[in-house]
């Protein structure tokens, strides 16, 4: 049967990033995509001009209906938007065992601030990341600017990476994925991974290009394809990096700052482990 990977994420009508970029990345991986839609924005490669939040209830259904007839072998979290569809999140993952401690590995996503550093999320919400998703989550994912929302920590070297990972594991994940593209004084792309125990740098090279929109959300659809497919957190983690680089390294413009679009041609045969 082929593996199935739900994303619990807001549309992206630009299709650089959010659902859609999850979707195309599940795609590439051989697994089949399913969509828990919480927000649908009005954007495009300059700006977004209106987002539309989708009831808390409705996105709960969704996640529900297709969990206990398709069912999911792995889920992930991009656009949330309120603490209201956090928290649904948080209760609807519990019923059909999404979870740190249920049968199904959940990758959340916190997608809290732009790539510019602004803060997308209402305080109530970051709260609602912290108290309420954070301790169901298997592995979190968040970039520099999220973890200095959520932690109060401003990272700027790899001292500061490994007390923001520490930080993020004090919150209840059972991994954190600290990435470092936005430390850009460094000429390597240095993510972090840790699980309460030991450290794991996994290094890549810092690609000269302006197609970031959407990393973020393709390096964790990425993990999530691979923890979908069988694979530990630390391998899926290693395919993410992998696919993500390679997705950066080899875009190509749709308009002025869109990507990554990934190879589909080159990754959908790779071995994810």
């Amino acid at each position: 049967m082929i593996p199935r990977a739900l994303t619990i994420a807001g549309s992206d009508s630009g299709g650089g990033a959010g659902l859609q970029a999850d979707l195309r990345t599940f795609f590439a991986c051989g697994v089949h995509g399913m969509t828990a839609v919480t927000a649908v924005t009005v954007q495009n490669s300059l700006r977004v001009s209106g987002v539309v939040e989708i009831p808390a209830d409705v996105v709960a259904a969704q996640i529900e209906t297709v969990a206990t007839d398709i069912g999911v072998n792995a889920a992930k979290t991009g656009m949330l938007a309120t603490a209201e569809i956090i928290s649904a999140v948080a209760k609807a993952c519990d019923r059909v065992h999404i979870g740190r401690d249920g049968q199904i590995p959940f990758v959340v996503d916190p997608v809290a601030a732009s790539m510019h550093g602004d803060q997308l999320l209402r305080d109530d919400a970051l709260d609602a990341l912290r108290d309420e998703l954070f301790p169901r989550a298997t592995l979190v994912t968040p970039n520099l600017d999220e973890v200095r929302l959520l932690t109060g920590i401003d990272v700027r070297t790899p001292d500061d990476q490994r007390a923001a990972a520490v930080a993020l594991i004090g919150l209840g994940p059972k991994w954190a994925l600290v990435k470092g593209g936005h430390m850009r004084d460094d000429p390597q792309c240095v993510d972090l991974l840790y699980d309460g125990a030991e450290f794991t740098e996994l290094p890549a090279p810092r690609e000269d290009t302006r197609h970031t929109h959407g990393g973020g959300d393709t390096m964790a659809s990425a993990i999530t394809s691979a923890l979908a497919r069988g694979t530990d957190v630390a391998q899926a983690v290693r395919f993410g990096k992998r696919f993500v680089t390679r997705s950066v390294r080899d875009a190509y413009p749709l308009g002025s700052g869109v990507g990554p679009v990934s190879p589909f041609w080159r990754l959908a045969g790779e071995d994810i482990a």
